[in-house]
């Protein structure tokens, strides 16, 4: 599965896809593309959002929202997060990707590692930090289909009045039999 190709995600799309290569067989190769993430960042992202299903985009693992990307994990040392504001200040930034993090396009390039917090902690606000990108990357969705989480929403029902199930007769036991 890859990222869909909506507006939200066009400029995301136009650069992986730019740098993406097709690679089908070797060590380097991560759903039919080139893989332009190192593998232990690929873990760390999965063990950030352990119940998220990664996407593999052009040689890049993404998570989404509703289909609208909302977390990247680049190279060896970079999360690109999707966000309405810039992350807390506790949190090590890491360098910037031109085009998407250039000021106005929502994107915020954060370090992986945290070298700064304890290892325990440091997970926590990435996988906080996480949720928040995925959660706000839904809110840009136009489809009320699916949830956040990109699960199918049940419709609300369309018959109205009383219910005409049929009820059992006063006259009948909880199991159907009669008295």
């Amino acid at each position: 599965m890859t990222l869909p190709e909506l507006p939200q995600n066009r400029a995301l799309l136009d650069l992986l896809r730019q740098q993406g290569v097709p690679q089908e067989r070797g060590a380097d190769a991560y759903e039919g593309w080139e893989l332009h993430t190192h593998p232990d960042l690929v873990e760390r992202l999965e063990d950030l959002a352990p119940q998220w299903p990664v996407l593999a985009t052009f040689g890049v693992p993404v998570l989404a929202g509703k289909g609208i990307a909302a977390v990247v994990a680049w190279g060896m040392r970079m999360l690109l997060v999707r966000l309405p504001e810039a992350p807390p200040e506790p949190l090590e930034l890491a360098e910037p990707c031109p085009l998407l993090t250039d000021p106005g396009q929502g994107w915020y390039s954060v370090c992986p590692w945290q070298r700064e917090l304890h290892s325990a902690e440091s997970k926590a606000r990435l996988s906080l930090l996480i949720r928040h990108a995925l959660s706000y990357a839904a809110t840009l969705s136009e489809d009320d289909s699916i949830d956040w989480q990109g699960r199918p929403v049940q419709a609300p029902g369309t018959r109205k009045g009383k219910a005409t199930g049929r009820r059992p007769s006063r006259d009948q036991g909880r199991r159907g039999r009669r008295r």
